[in-house]
């Protein structure tokens, strides 16, 4: 049984408005993203070799003893997926009971993420193929393609779930608790067939069973499950789930830091993702008041409408910005030395400037219109829809594994403008009513305007 929902996940009163966005799921999507912007500008370091001179990247983060504990609080990847769902569930909820035909949703919520990502694509691989023009050394270029891709998989695994969606949630509101065990049943597989065979191409399974299973407690949170129970209960689930992730990292085949057990993902990140839903909601009121606030409510519009532009461009940015320093003749301290950290402040206020200055001047591709092109109607059958999904996520998907490549970019910005160009070139025929499985029109909403 579906409810309407107010912001606070509790079940509205009969009659009273519908209340589009919820401000905890605002907040958390926003603060997703600048962790994530700023977790990079500490990854992101070029210097200079002191054995040979030549250049190199250091993850300084990943050589401090308290790194593996740290990536159990900050890797907040799995918590992007948990307020999708939230969004998600809300957006096709709605849509469904209007009607509209679940190949068309994927034809809208695809284009959205489809059009901004072409733009970074084609860029990628114009900058690629002029640097190859200019002389620069075929082993530079892919270099630094390793280094802007390291978040492309994001535009996978998003496809993939908002893909999955439609029949996801049908699944979800048939099945509940019961769809959830299956799908994570499946990860533990996975997991136990790449551990067996030595190779990651089988984790590669998960990316349709793992963030598609935590975008179900995005699910779960719309219906109101998170907010039904109480704090000390909430809290006693997330402790539980990180002494669960503990058991995992000490019994089985996982790394003790979650940005291992990220790409490809593994089952650490269905249990993470669990535990910051619960969390999310224990925060959910101290959020919404933090939502009150006018700095509070600037940053978020800041941001969040500009959220998958932010996204996208903010590894090309900054890793441009740290090869401009470096090759400027910048201070080059020793990586992980107080000057290092010292001088971690000042690049990121040059890096934060920098991507959004950027993400405002490209703010139009990830607002586009996902209207067809032309003013005559077409009906785009389902299986174009499909080719395009296909045509988008290829790319994204083998960079996980194979890192970003100078052929890799070329192929991601072809397919990325050719689903483009077949997302835009028409509808799908819209069914006569209400789908099967909309419950009296009702809604369910949660939060809006995650990247989508």
């Amino acid at each position: 049984m579906q409810h309407d929902l107010t912001a606070a996940g509790t079940p509205r009163p009969p009659g009273a408005p519908a209340v589009e966005r919820d401000p905890a799921v605002d907040a958390a999507r926003v603060g997703c993203v600048i962790a994530v912007v700023c977790i990079h500008i500490l990854m992101v370091t070029l210097t200079a070799d002191p054995a040979t001179g030549e250049i190199r990247s250091v993850l300084v983060p990943t050589q401090q003893p308290w790194y593996w504990w740290a990536t159990w609080i900050f890797q907040i990847m799995p918590l992007f997926f948990v307020v999708g769902g939230t969004a998600a569930a809300g957006a096709w909820r709605r849509r469904r009971a209007q009607g509209m035909d679940p190949a068309e949703y994927v034809r809208e919520r695809a284009l959205r993420l489809v059009q901004p990502a072409a733009v970074l694509w084609c860029a990628l691989a114009l900058v690629a193929g002029a640097a190859l023009a200019a002389g620069a050394p075929y082993e530079l270029v892919t270099f630094a393609l390793s280094g802007v891709g390291m978040a492309l998989w994001f535009l996978a695994a998003y496809l993939i779930c908002q893909a999955l969606t439609p029949t996801f949630l049908a699944l979800h509101e048939r099945m509940g608790w019961v769809w959830c065990w299956f799908l994570l049943c499946c990860a533990v597989i996975v997991d136990l067939l790449s551990a067996a065979s030595g190779e990651q191409w089988w984790r590669l399974l998960n990316m349709v069973f793992v963030w598609p299973l935590v975008q179900q407690f995005g699910f779960f949170r719309a219906d109101g499950w998170f907010a039904a129970r109480s704090r000390g209960l909430l809290v006693a689930l997330a402790a539980a789930s990180f002494a669960l992730l503990g058991v995992c990292v000490a019994a089985g085949p996982y790394a003790p830091d979650m940005l291992t057990d990220l790409n490809p993902p593994t089952v650490c990140m269905v249990v993470l993702g669990f535990a910051q839903a619960c969390l999310l909601e224990v925060f959910s009121p101290a959020l919404r008041r933090l939502m009150t606030r006018r700095p509070a409510r600037v940053v978020a519009h800041l941001i969040g409408t500009r959220a998958m532009t932010v996204y996208l461009w903010h590894l090309p940015v900054v890793v441009a910005g740290m090869a401009v320093w470096f090759f400027a003749g910048g201070w080059d301290p020793a990586p992980g030395s107080a000057g290092w950290w010292l001088l971690r402040i000042p690049l990121a206020v040059v890096c934060w400037v920098a991507v959004m200055l950027v993400a405002a001047v490209l703010r139009r591709a990830e607002t586009a219109s996902v209207e067809p092109w032309g003013g005559r109607e077409r009906s785009l059958p389902s299986a174009l829809v499909l080719v395009a999904l296909v045509c988008a996520a290829a790319p994204p998907l083998i960079e996980i594994v194979t890192l970003l490549t100078v052929p890799l970019v070329v192929v991601g910005a072809a397919g990325s403008v050719l689903a483009v160009v077949v997302l835009r070139s028409g509808r799908v025929r819209q069914g006569p009513g209400p789908a099967d499985g909309a419950v009296g029109g009702q809604r369910v909403t949660g939060g809006r305007g995650v990247p989508a």
